[in-house]
């Protein structure tokens, strides 16, 4: 991230140059002496208008002062060929003239000069001009430079959040096809990548695991936490931690990921355990929204109370069980996948909607999901989506 002082310091600094273009050396002599001894300025002139356009796009310099009557061209049309010449188009154009007649300014103007000037003008009213529209100029030449620099920038980071999105999305899990537990899942990430990151495993032969978690705010410092959370559920390393208890784990997850450590991040979280002997759900929450459970019709959605992981130390959680038939569905989710804005309407997509909406979904492990996206992609009016769509499915033999 470059800061605004350090930009500042990497844009071009620009020195005022000023290039006359008359006819009559004298009045390049007169122009020459008011200029002399300014040293912010550099002084340049030309008495053939035929070199004109090509000195100017040499020079490029900051402010350009036209003479209206020269031979073999009149300077209106000058001022034409000045204003539609891409390289000279945007360089202030104070054009010259030896009476002070309002026609001729407003045709000057319209043709696009920027300032008008009786010549010989007097000095400090010259020096005035020349310094006021170099100054716009140059200011209008860092802008472009550092809007240039902020594309390359922003193209750059583009560059790094797609890294950073095949990254995670590499330690995601195989799904699983057979079995007790099938599972399946998509990962969207969004143009900014979010933090969201999710798992599931066997724990022992009766045990199966599986959450899912959703850093605040967007870009790689998100996703790097989001994947420092996964390691230590994959890995089982939380100190003092029985991971067939959810409540611990997510209490175990917020003594070790505070965010006054963490660059202010802080997470929510879904954790859940299956006892497959039992055909039990035991599940635990901070701060994320209820996961889905979907048996013979029926929608359950599935959440404790619980405060965000890493919000406040010393925190406690709770869980909840519940008895999963076979063949029921189970849904794992981040809030992106319908928090939205319906292209139709500007509303937001309310959850009982997309809850409805997910009971009513059918097909083979997968299926749902899809048309879930199928759907939210059209009820938005994009592909894109403002937060990661991350959701897995699990169907229960």
């Amino acid at each position: 991230m470059i800061d605004a002082t350090s930009s500042e310091e990497l844009l071009t600094q620009h020195k005022i140059s000023v290039l006359l273009i008359d006819d009559q050396p004298m009045v390049g002599e007169a122009i020459r002496r008011m200029l002399e001894g300014e040293e912010d300025i550099d002084f340049h002139f030309v008495s053939d208008p035929t070199l004109a356009i090509p000195t100017a796009e040499k020079l490029q310099p900051t402010v350009i002062l036209q003479d209206l009557v020269m031979p073999d061209i009149d300077g209106m049309t000058m001022v034409k060929f000045m204003r539609v010449n891409s390289r000279l188009k945007d360089i202030p154009l104070i054009v010259l003239s030896t009476k002070e007649e309002a026609t001729t300014k407003a045709k000057a103007f319209e043709l696009g000069a920027n300032d008008y000037l009786v010549k010989l003008p007097d000095r400090i009213e010259l020096l005035a001009r020349i310094r006021y529209h170099s100054k716009g100029y140059i200011n209008l030449l860092q802008r472009n430079e550092a809007y240039k620099q902020l594309l390359e920038s922003r193209d750059e980071m583009r560059k790094e959040l797609a890294v950073a999105a095949d990254y995670v999305t590499s330690l995601l899990p195989s799904p699983v096809t057979e079995g007790d537990i099938q599972a399946d899942w998509r990962f969207i990430p969004s143009a900014s990548l979010g933090g969201d990151s999710f798992g599931y495993h066997w724990l022992d032969d009766d045990h199966f695991a599986m959450y899912l978690l959703d850093v605040c705010d967007h870009g790689v410092g998100s996703a790097l936490l989001s994947v420092s959370a996964m390691n230590v559920l994959r890995s089982q390393t939380l100190p003092d931690t029985d991971f067939l208890k959810p409540e611990m784990v997510l209490k175990s997850l917020n003594d070790s990921f505070q965010m006054d450590q963490q660059n202010n991040l802080y997470f929510t979280m879904w954790y859940g355990v299956y006892c497959k002997s039992e055909r039990t759900l035991t599940f635990s929450s901070g701060g994320h929204p209820p996961a889905l459970l979907i048996s013979g019709g029926s929608v359950m959605p599935l959440r404790t109370q619980g405060m965000i992981v890493g919000g406040m130390p010393d925190m406690t959680y709770t869980s909840d069980s519940v008895r999963v038939e076979r063949g029921a569905r189970f849904f794992l989710y981040s809030d992106g996948v319908y928090e939205l804005k319906k292209v139709s309407d500007g509303k937001m997509w309310e959850f009982e909607e997309y809850s409805a909406f997910m009971s009513g979904t059918s097909g083979k492990l997968g299926n749902p999901i899809d048309q879930l996206i199928d759907y939210t992609r059209e009820l938005q009016g994009s592909e894109l989506y403002e937060d990661d769509f991350s959701m897995v499915e699990f169907v229960f033999a």
